[in-house]
């Protein structure tokens, strides 16, 4: 079940991202995540405080968790977007993560479904998004899901992490 996140499920969410830290440092890492600088419980926290933190729940645990509003950073001024539609017409996902020990279940592609079904019902008319080009699961995943490469280029992730190449996707939906 995917739901608007609680405080109460924080704790879950944080968990998720160390555990997401330790898994990429004995495993491939695809992220250019940094442990202490992004993603935190304190970027949960502000979503949270936005209503823009979702997580998927499964049997009373939390097994992923998204990041989901209208706020565009500031690298996404300088794209072409294809559908070229107003920043109040559009949605973000910010951060999608599913936690190691549940990857491959299709947690993620309904994460990504709720996403686009979110902004429908809003009345906007794209999706966008970006990820790191060696983040192949992700970049799989997105283009299975329609979403358009709209540009290649430089990013600070979370604001804070600089990504020489980095991906921008968009779907209109």
């Amino acid at each position: 079940m995917i739901r608007l996140a609680a405080p109460a499920d924080l704790d879950a969410i944080e968990e998720s991202y160390r555990e997401h830290f330790t898994y990429e440092k004995n495993h491939i890492a695809y992220t250019v995540f940094q442990e202490g600088v992004y993603p935190t419980r304190g970027v949960a926290e502000q979503a949270l405080h936005r209503n823009a933190l979702y997580v998927y729940e499964e049997n009373g645990i939390v097994l992923g968790s998204l990041i989901l509003d209208g706020r565009q950073p500031a690298e996404y001024k300088k794209i072409n977007w294809p559908s070229q539609a107003a920043v109040e017409q559009t949605m973000v996902i910010h951060l999608l993560l599913v936690r190691p020990c549940a990857k491959g279940k299709g947690i993620g592609s309904q994460l990504v479904t709720y996403a686009v079904e979110t902004a429908r019902q809003r009345a906007c008319t794209a999706v966008r998004l970006d990820t790191g080009a060696q983040n192949t699961p992700a970049v799989s995943l997105y283009q299975r899901h329609g979403f358009q490469l709209a540009a290649a280029t430089a990013m600070n992730v979370g604001g804070a992490i600089p990504h020489k190449d980095h991906l921008f996707f968009e779907k209109i939906v």
